[in-house]
């Protein structure tokens, strides 16, 4: 399907079901990549409606047409992600804002975070959880939402993604504090709970991406040679900030195999998660306390 097949499909009805339809079809018509917030084209396409929609009811304004084939045109002809397109990403739940200047939040830990760590540890109000890393601040955010008085320092080398993070954090200010740090560089004390969705992409991997990728920020992904410079610098800190019952939730991805045969000494316990993802460790304080220091 073409965008004048598109446009010719959407004016004949005023079903909503019918307008997701189309645009799917039109989307599969490109070969289109999806991972960023959604793993097919029909969930692309209601996803695309139900927010020009305002997330209401299932009716649908005809006047809204045009954007909707401008959109669909722009994520199907220059193959940028929808929630650049549309400035929205969903998390644990949660809407956020995004664009450009940090990752599109898609991970596994979103899982571990409405669960409330559960079964791993348990956190009371005015616990300590550190986030490194936080790009749009959509894990910090998640935690706040699902773990009540919980108090969050979220950390990111970048000024730019901080940017965005102010925008999702207000309305949170009680519970999380904002920090530009390159890891753990501007962060003092100790923390129940470190989280961190790190950069772990091999280096030579990022030319092999889906076209979708050259628009996130690559300072989200590249993890140098082997995907582990930035994991090995969390490992061989992470200790002095977790109190005594402390632990550190780190996701490595497609970097797993690679962590595997760097840290075999390390026991690690990998997550599973009910609705799909891998590649998430977790450690105690005791099973870091000088790892990898000099």
């Amino acid at each position: 399907m073409n965008v004048v097949e598109l446009r010719r499909t959407l004016k004949e009805t005023s079903s909503f079901g019918a307008w997701v339809s189309a645009v799917s079809q039109f989307f599969e018509s490109y070969k289109l990549f999806y991972g960023h917030g959604t793993d097919n084209a029909q969930d692309e396409a209601y996803w695309l409606i139900k927010s020009l929609n305002g997330w209401e009811s299932d009716g649908f304004s005809l006047p809204k047409l045009d954007k909707v084939i401008d959109i669909a045109e722009k994520r199907a002809n220059i193959r940028k992600p929808l929630a650049y397109l549309l400035n929205e990403a969903w998390f644990a739940g949660l809407p956020f804002y995004v664009d450009e200047r940090v990752l599109i939040p898609r991970s596994p830990l979103a899982e571990l975070i409405e669960s409330q760590f559960s079964p791993w540890t348990s956190l009371d109000e005015k616990n300590r959880v550190l986030e490194i890393g936080t790009g749009s601040a959509c894990i910090a955010v998640a935690i706040a939402h699902h773990c009540p008085g919980v108090l969050i320092d979220a950390t990111d080398i970048s000024v730019e993604a901080l940017k965005v993070a102010e925008v999702n954090t207000r309305g949170w200010e009680e519970q999380i504090t904002l920090i530009q740090s390159d890891l753990f560089s501007a962060v003092e004390g100790t923390y129940k709970i470190i989280i961190s969705n790190p950069p772990y992409v091999p280096h030579d991997s990022l030319e092999n991406l889906p076209p979708e990728y050259k628009y996130e920020p690559s300072l989200g992904f590249d993890g140098g040679n082997d995907g582990l410079n930035i994991i090995n610098r969390l490992l061989q800190s992470a200790a002095k900030y977790l109190t005594p019952d402390g632990l550190l939730f780190l996701e490595v991805g497609e970097s797993q195999p690679f962590f595997d045969l760097s840290h075999n000494s390390l026991p690690v316990t990998w997550l599973s998660f009910e609705r799909g993802g891998d590649g998430v460790a977790v450690l105690t304080r005791d099973d870091l306390t000088g790892y990898l220091e000099d």
